[in-house]
């Protein structure tokens, strides 16, 4: 039996604390309320931070970091119809050709193949990094 004494005060976690203890839900042979009781939270609060983990909106701030990038030559694929090729001079100097492909840390690509307007691609990057 637990007696409180006086006004209880509202828990602030730390989103590092909650994506940890969420985490622990998710390992093997772990049982969900043992995790809850352990910390002391309901099942119905730990519950909300497993779904907030899964619509993505319970994140780790991530910092903005240089990635490594490799330039790998074009596959040949027979799948694929050979567009024409345009030349150099006809090409206008906003678009890019070839195929872009973005890994990120959480293992999410995103592959262009084709023309793609430099516009386009800020717009897709800047939507990444929101």
């Amino acid at each position: 039996m637990e007696i409180i004494n006086g006004v209880e005060r509202r828990r602030r976690w730390r989103v590092e604390d909650k994506l940890r203890i969420v985490a622990e839900t998710e390992q093997p042979g772990v049982n969900f309320l043992e995790v809850a009781r352990r910390y002391d939270i309901s099942r119905g609060l730990l519950w909300n931070w497993r779904q907030q983990v899964r619509l993505g909106t319970l994140t780790a701030a991530v910092e903005p970091q240089f990635l490594s990038l490799r330039v790998l030559a074009e596959p040949s694929s027979t799948l694929e119809p050979e567009s024409p090729k345009t030349p150099p001079e006809d090409r206008q100097s906003n678009t890019c050709g070839g195929t872009v492909e973005i890994v990120l840390v959480d293992s999410v690509t995103v592959r262009v193949i084709g023309e793609v307007e430099a516009s386009a691609l800020r717009r897709v990057l800047s939507v990444l990094r929101g």
